[in-house]
């Protein structure tokens, strides 16, 4: 257990000095409210619309999507690099869990996430 210490003080410090971070910027922050500079501007003419408009939900979803399945490729990376090494289990364990980001692109697509109607 004490050879995690050093890895417990590294979060204890970097939490501290977020925390430490954020209480400084809104403490030296200015807190002065400018009803010109929170107005929607458009080419020195009044609004026509709402300054923000909505956004669709698929971009979202598909950014969602590419994380999720992005991160999954990244853990493939340590087996092409030094897992060929472990053998048949090596290569049954990375099947396996190609099987499974398989599995969840399946679903995803008959869920019809990727859909743009």
């Amino acid at each position: 257990m004490i050879e995690y210490l050093g890895v417990l003080v590294y979060f204890m410090v970097a939490t501290a000095l977020g925390i430490v971070m954020f209480w400084a910027a809104t403490k030296c922050s200015p807190k002065r409210f400018d009803l010109e500079k929170v107005t929607a501007y458009e080419c020195g003419y009044d609004a026509f619309g709402e300054a923000r408009s909505p956004f669709d939900v698929g971009f979202y979803l598909v950014a969602i999507l590419f994380l999720v399945f992005d991160i999954e490729v990244a853990y493939l990376i340590p087996w092409a690099l030094g897992g060929v090494l472990s053998g048949w289990a090596g290569l049954a364990a990375l099947l396996l869990f190609l099987a499974v980001l398989v599995i969840g692109f399946v679903y995803e697509w008959g869920k019809g996430a990727l859909d743009w109607n």
